[in-house]
Formats: C-alpha cells, structure tokens, sequence
C-alpha cells in the first residue's frame, strides 16, 4: 500500500477524471502508471540515457574519439594474430 500526498490542483483534477471515467481516484492512477510504464518501455536505450549524456566533465579530453582509435588498434591487433597464427 503507498500513500501519496497531492497538491490542492492535482486532486481537483484526479477527482474529476475519477468522475468523468466513473473509476475510483485508485483506478486513475494505477491507469496514469500503466500508461507511463508503457511509455517507458518503447523508449529506445539513448532516450532511457539521454538525462545521462553530456553529464560528465572530462576535462577536455576527447574519450569517445580516444575509444574508437583503441578499438580500431585493438580489432587490427587481433586480426594479425590471426593471420600470424
């Protein structure tokens, strides 16, 4: 069981979406979190992230560029000991 507290304006509002529907102010919101969880889940994973994104100070260092030269070196380096092999 949660209890949740609401604004004068909010309750007003769930009150008459509660009476337009002819739901209970429970069924409003267990709707209201279905819908919302819904919506949540056809986000795509860089939606989910992008709070996240451009949040971290590197102090100037370019990582994802840094990253992708690594990762080019790496698979190069692996492709060579494969034919060395």
């Amino acid at each position: 069981m949660t209890t949740v507290r609401l604004d004068t304006p909010t309750e007003a509002i769930l009150k008459r979406l509660a009476s337009r529907r002819g739901q209970t102010k429970s069924d409003v919101i267990r709707d209201a979190i279905a819908r919302l969880a819904a919506e949540d889940e056809d986000l795509s994973a860089h939606d989910r992230l992008r709070p996240f994104i451009g949040v971290v100070d590197t102090g100037g260092r370019q990582l994802s560029l840094d990253t992708g030269r690594r990762l080019k070196d790496l698979l190069a380096d692996r492709q060579r000991a494969r034919g060395s092999g």
